[in-house]
């Protein structure tokens, strides 16, 4: 029923080019014939996505972005959030659409980078016309990375401009880039026992025309789970190496938590080429967040800030019945789990944290 789409010459040539780095592994197309594209957020018609990642400590910030405004809602279910301008995306507010997302670590200091994005889309002649300038809407969420290296080294206005700057069509690129970065999970038993995460992204289309994608920075408390397996990909570790003690086992036998833990919060985002309002993206965001119950063991801690944001399109037209927003949103859940999952596949070891893809050799 789901087709993902093929990736055409002119998207190649781009990321060839330089408008956004190709993904490690990803073949040159030869002759007629053309690599598969990986399913991934900008497969969802006119959005654009763009990194820009420290080389000194792993940090970085993600900008979401289309040459349109777009739709926008937001689910916050973790208790210790950073953001900015999410009380715009309810539904009673008065503006309708938004013209980015922005993604960043660095805790509450990577906020900073919304206003390098805005800038970069007012320089485009992007924005809200108040007659005197134009005024990008840019919504925003951070997650805590300061631990992994130099915490003075955060997101800031100037990482924001570059990262929308970079922006583009070309499939998302995966692990430690962007906001994910720095991400780690696995860390209620303490960060001693955590593993490297990063950043995912996914998609789906149906045969219908409508798509679904998502795209995630893991930095959970919890362990990550492959929900098709039931088994842990990457968490807190035995100090053995041996394998993963399993935190939620570890709480049914009477593991009490000890000092709060400030090292975490997955922030994502989910986008459909529907035309939904703003109202319907609320929808969607909270449907979505399923995907963390399912992946994430446990999610929407005390201690974690889980935001996911919702975006439409709109160049689909519905064919189905209402309430679609409810069908796009279980579609969402399912697509931002395996983000979630791709996440912590995709990352690459830092320092004393190891990741899912190297761990079994160092049993």
């Amino acid at each position: 029923m789901f087709r993902t789409g093929r990736r055409s010459f002119t998207r190649s040539l781009l990321g060839f080019l330089g408008a956004a780095p190709l993904v490690p592994g990803t073949a040159w197309p030869a002759g007629p014939r053309q690599p598969a594209r990986r399913p991934s957020l900008t497969d969802v018609d006119g959005l654009l996505v763009g990194h820009y990642t420290y080389t000194k400590r792993p940090t970085g910030c993600t900008v979401i972005t289309s040459e349109t405004p777009f739709a926008a809602g937001v689910d916050v279910r973790g208790p210790a959030p950073g953001t900015r301008e999410t009380d715009l995306l309810r539904a009673e507010k008065t503006v309708d659409r938004v013209h980015a997302i922005m993604l960043a670590g660095g805790s509450a200091f990577g906020l900073d980078a919304a206003g390098g994005v805005m800038r970069y889309l007012e320089e485009q002649g992007r924005g809200i016309d108040v007659e005197v300038a134009r005024v990008p809407i840019v919504p925003a969420a951070i997650l805590f990375d300061l631990r992994v290296g130099d915490a003075k080294l955060r997101p800031d206005a100037a990482a924001g401009y570059e990262a929308a700057r970079a922006a583009s069509r070309a499939p998302v690129q995966e692990g430690n880039v962007g906001a994910g970065a720095g991400a780690t999970v696995g860390k209620m038993l303490g960060t001693s026992r955590a593993m490297k995460a990063g950043l995912g992204s996914w998609s789906l289309e149906r045969s219908d025309g409508l798509k679904v994608g998502a795209l995630v920075a893991v930095n959970s408390v919890g362990d990550v789970v492959d929900p098709a397996r039931g088994v842990i990909v990457a968490g807190a570790r035995k100090d053995d190496g041996s394998g993963f003690l399993d935190i939620a086992a570890q709480l049914r036998r009477g593991y009490q938590p000890g000092a709060p833990f400030h090292e975490n919060t997955v922030i994502g985002v989910v986008a459909t080429n529907a035309a939904l309002g703003k109202a319907e993206c609320n929808t969607v965001a909270q449907l979505a967040q399923a995907a963390l119950g399912r992946a994430i063991r446990p999610a929407h801690t005390p201690w974690d800030g889980d935001t996911v944001f919702a975006i439409a399109t709109g160049t689909w037209s519905s064919k189905v019945g209402s309430p679609v927003a409810g069908l796009i949103g279980v579609l969402a859940a399912d697509v931002l789990a395996t983000a979630i999952l791709r996440g912590v596949q995709a990352a690459e070891s830092y320092g004393p944290y190891p990741a899912a893809r190297d761990y079994p050799r160092k049993k």
